[in-house]
């Protein structure tokens, strides 16, 4: 897996618009295609898997537009109980 297209995916799925790479205009032509050593990352296989599902087009888009709006105006709200649930049930692989 290519890391920039998985990481377009994945600010394009959460509506970011990604700052243009260093270098973008007549001097970074000659290295097109080719990221030096310092501009390279290793996704975590959970990186990779979400960069992964966010391509697949099993986005539910209409619940991500929903979640993109609560969280823009201040009212996305989970229950503490729910996030400990989640989190011990992690914990304990179940």
């Amino acid at each position: 897996m290519e890391v920039r297209s998985g990481f377009d995916a994945l600010t394009s799925l959460l509506g970011i618009n990604a700052p243009a790479p260093a270098g973008a205009g007549a001097a970074g032509a000659a290295g097109a295609g080719r990221l030096p050593d310092a501009d390279r990352a290793t996704l975590s296989p959970a990186a990779s898997g979400m960069a992964q599902a966010a391509g697949d087009g099993d986005v539910r888009m209409d619940k991500v537009a929903a979640v993109q709006a609560a969280l823009a105006q201040g009212s996305y709200d989970v229950p503490a109980s729910a996030v400990a649930s989640k989190l011990v049930n992690a914990m304990l692989g179940a």
